[in-house]
Formats: structure tokens, C-alpha cells, sequence
């Protein structure tokens, strides 16, 4: 065989082995930039707000918190002491607040733990109510608030605990699912 045969079928099998180097190379390196597969923050805020408003121009949802941290190798937000306030029209207002929490991507969902405080202001029909556990999961677009964890619901006068809850603030409906227990105090007669 000559030289001008076979230069063809090397330099075929060269780019071969070529191509099959890059592609381990390629899933070696899968996890991109070193510092994109540590979980090491983009950016750091302190005192951080963010307002979201209403079609009307009123502030609906205010989000804020001591200190938020970004990190963009799963595009996660971490959140210190957050505090978050939703005012919708015709519903009472709540607020909520824990030790630390985690923003969705889209801040369309925000999770909250330890200490977690849920306050329902007062309204014409209802009075104020505070409701305590140590998860809280908030999807701002349904107006839900749920946990599968325990929970003590309060009111003057009477009180609920049990595992697992939601809350529809749309509807103001609060349904409780395992181990409900219930205390209700009697009105004293004038």
C-alpha cells in the first residue's frame, strides 16, 4: 500500500481519537467552571426588600430580610431573619417571620424554617389570629401557606394544634390533617 492511501486512513483515525479524547475531556470538566460547582455565593445583601404591587400600583407582597445570599450554581437564595407581608384587597393582611428561609428561583415560592410566626391581622369578621411551627412554605401566586409539620393556631379564646396544615388565604380556609386537637374557651356571661 502506498504513503497516499494511507495518509488518508490516519489522519481519519487521528481526528477519531481526537474526537473521543474531547469527549472524555467534556465529561470530565461536566460540572462546568470550578467555582460554578462550589457553593460559594455570587453576591451578598444586607437589609434586603423587594415589593411586589397589584395591577392597582398597591404594594401586595413585601419580602424582606437581614441578610440574602445568592448562589448561582443552583441559582438558590438563602435569606436571614426574613419577614414577608401580603395585603391583598378584601382579605386581612398577613405577615410572617422566621429565623432563616429559601427564595424559588422565580420568587414565586418562599420556605421558611425555624421560629416561623404566621400573624393574620384583624378584620371586621374575624380577630387576630398567630400561628407558630418550624416550616412554612408560601406560594405568593395561590395565596397558599402549607407545612406538613406541626402547628399551633391561636385566637382569643380558642386554640388549635396539629400535624400538617394549609391555608387558603383567598377563602380563609384552614385545613388541619393529623393529630387536630382543639380548645375553645366559653363566653362568660355579662
Amino acid at each position: 500500500m502506498s504513503t497516499t492511501r494511507l495518509f488518508p486512513l490516519a489522519l481519519m483515525l487521528a481526528l477519531a481519537l481526537l474526537t473521543l479524547w474531547l469527549d472524555h475531556q467534556v465529561r470530565v470538566e461536566e460540572g462546568g467552571h470550578p467555582s460554578l460547582r462550589r457553593h460559594d455565593p455570587d453576591y451578598l445583601v444586607t437589609n434586603f426588600t423587594t415589593t411586589t404591587f397589584n395591577r392597582d400600583g398597591n404594594a401586595e407582597t413585601v419580602v424582606s430580610a437581614a441578610q440574602m445570599q445568592h448562589y448561582p450554581d443552583d441559582d438558590s437564595t438563602d435569606v436571614t431573619a426574613p419577614r414577608v407581608m401580603q395585603a391583598k384587597p378584601a382579605q386581612p393582611r398577613f405577615t410572617v417571620q422566621a429565623d432563616r428561609g429559601k427564595i424559588s428561583r422565580e420568587g414565586d415560592e418562599i420556605f421558611l424554617y425555624d421560629n416561623v410566626v404566621l400573624v393574620r391581622d384583624a378584620d371586621a369578621s374575624q380577630p387576630q389570629a398567630r400561628m407558630t411551627t418550624s416550616f412554612l412554605h408560601i406560594l405568593r401566586d395561590r395565596s397558599l401557606v402549607r407545612t406538613d409539620r406541626q402547628v399551633l393556631f391561636e385566637e382569643p379564646g380558642r386554640s388549635l394544634t396539629g400535624r400538617g396544615m394549609e391555608y387558603h388565604a383567598a377563602t380563609r380556609e384552614l385545613f388541619l390533617r393529623d393529630d387536630v386537637h382543639a380548645r375553645f374557651e366559653a363566653k362568660k356571661a355579662p
